[in-house]
């Protein structure tokens, strides 16, 4: 992967582990040079993603919506940054420019990002890896809850495993270097049949 989308909170949370996770997620990053996607924002999870790569001389792309570039102080120390009209226009941007999206714990916003990466890997728009870095728990009640829409049958099992999870930086990007997109082939026929 040479550029992933990491959709994170543009809070810190209570809890300092949430930080240390987006260090080491941007170490991770600097150390074997993948490129940062990310909102642009200076704050948060956003801000110290986006810092910690930017120390390492690493590869940092802000998107930012004009609405939010007026709420939240743009990251400036970020070169490559687009400034769009609309939340939706961002995640299309973002979606054009990368082979991968990763979640960082954050609040509606990045649910709303992770889960149409989710939706578009559904529907085969797009086949690239989704991951979800479970730091403390956090995801834990989110993936209780795709399970349930699993065993009512509003999601099927096979889609559900279109979403990688894991608990620590390096298991997650081992497991999203060995994704495999399902073969669209194999799956048109069964819709078609």
């Amino acid at each position: 992967m040479n550029k992933v989308v990491v959709f994170c909170g543009s809070s810190l949370g209570f809890n300092p582990i949430y930080k240390e996770a987006a260090v080491e997620l941007g170490n991770y990053f600097a150390d074997n040079n993948i490129g940062l996607v990310f909102g642009g924002g200076k704050v948060g999870m956003m801000g110290v993603l986006a810092d910690t790569i930017l120390e390492k001389k690493g590869e940092v792309i802000g998107v930012i919506p004009n609405l939010l570039h007026k709420k939240e102080v743009i990251h400036v120390g970020v070169k490559n940054m687009t400034v769009c009209k609309t939340m939706s226009e961002r995640k299309v941007i973002m979606s054009k420019l990368v082979d991968g999206y990763i979640t960082l714990p954050g609040g509606f916003g990045t649910l709303d990002e992770l889960f149409e990466a989710l939706t578009l890997g559904q529907l085969h728009i797009e086949q690239k890896p989704i991951g979800l870095l479970n730091v403390n728990g956090f995801f834990d009640a989110i993936l209780l809850q795709i399970d349930k829409m699993v065993e009512e049958g509003y999601v099927k099992s096979e889609n559900k495993k279109l979403l990688i999870v894991a608990d620590s930086v390096n298991e997650l990007m081992q497991k999203m270097n060995d994704y495999k997109a399902p073969e669209i082939t194999h799956i048109i026929n069964r819709v078609v049949n």
